[in-house]
């Protein structure tokens, strides 16, 4: 099929699957991808919508282009699929490559902001009202995918982003396969459920993930068809189903629905940073905790998540009071 690379060789077998070869089979040579020509009714601002997904600067399922271009290679329900959106006055145009194509094409609106809407939004801090002013482009991005939010969301926690973006890089090049279609060098769709299964154990410990992520993960991928299911409820119920795997806390939920569902309302809370950011920007109390956040949000119930991003937009952060977090690295051990 048009996209679809050859079976990777193995080198070994875990619990009865395989696990890949690094390195695979060499790309071969793209064919045409499906295209999709859309023209929004707003201001777009690729990199404000498409931002979030990024999981660092090394991310290989994502690459910001020096001509405006966006690239993201997705594990979907059809298939592994790689999506170039690129934005040209006031059209946009989607490319796609590989049996996702013609999934992650239907739903680009959406991935782009259509099913968001702002104009609910009322800013009650002058700070909130300036950002929205200055980003007219922000719009909510809906994935309509939860694992591919998960996994990192997953390895995020409790570590410095620096590790957390390590691993996730490690792993999906190493586990995943190569992105459909003419993608950019070292882009990677990221494994499926099964692979991330038979992941070993020394492979988590070497991208530096502590058994109780990696723990949290293996629950999670062995429930993945019902983990996806939460893309069709409400966000407060995703994040409940989400919640039953034990692992899972309301900070994971909230970052997953943040993304799959562009949910508008799901603030982040036991974020190590973001209630004082929150309590400094509004009432100028940068060692605020998740009560006083929550209650500095309360006029924006329903957009608590949107005002929190246009906080972080501001810019209006607190100085730093200490060094930053040690890195670590338990692969090194």
């Amino acid at each position: 099929m048009a996209g679809r690379f050859s079976p990777r060789p193995t080198r070994t077998t875990v619990r009865g699957g395989h696990v890949a070869v690094p390195g695979g089979i060499p790309r071969q040579a793209a064919a045409a991808g499906r295209v999709r020509t859309w023209v929004p009714e707003w201001p777009l601002d690729l990199g404000l919508v498409l931002g979030p997904l990024r999981r660092g600067p090394g991310d290989p399922t994502f690459r910001a282009m020096p001509d405006g271009s966006v690239w993201r290679a997705s594990l979907t329900p059809a298939g592994p699929g790689t999506l170039r959106v690129a934005a040209r006055g006031a059209e946009v145009r989607g490319e796609a490559w590989g049996p996702g194509a013609e999934w992650l094409l239907e739903r680009l609106p959406e991935l782009l902001g259509a099913a968001d809407d702002p104009s609910v939004f009322v800013p009650r801090h002058r700070v909130v009202a300036m950002a929205r002013h200055r980003r007219p482009g922000l719009r909510l991005t809906r994935t309509g995918l939860v694992m591919e939010s998960l996994i990192p969301s997953v390895l995020e926690q409790k570590v410095t982003t620096d590790e957390a973006y390590r691993a996730w890089r490690l792993l999906v090049r190493k586990f995943g396969e190569p992105a459909p279609g003419p993608a950019p060098g070292h882009m990677h769709v990221m494994p499926d459920a099964r692979t991330w299964a038979l992941i070993p154990s020394w492979e988590w410990h070497r991208a530096g993930v502590d058994n109780k992520r990696a723990s949290t993960i293996l629950r999670a991928v062995r429930v993945a068809a019902r983990m996806e299911e939460a893309v069709r409820m409400p966000p407060a119920q995703a994040q409940a189903r989400l919640e039953v795997v034990p692992g899972i806390g309301p900070w994971t939920s909230a970052e997953v629905v943040q993304r799959s569902h562009g949910a508008a309302d799901a603030v982040t809370v036991g974020d190590l940073h973001l209630p004082g950011i929150v309590g400094f920007a509004l009432a100028g109390d940068r060692d605020a905790d998740d009560s006083v956040m929550l209650e500095l949000l309360e006029p924006y119930a329903g957009q608590r998540h949107r005002a929190a991003r246009l906080i972080l937009l501001s810019g209006r952060v607190p100085a730093r009071r200490a060094p930053r977090m040690p890195r670590g690295d338990i692969g090194r051990l």
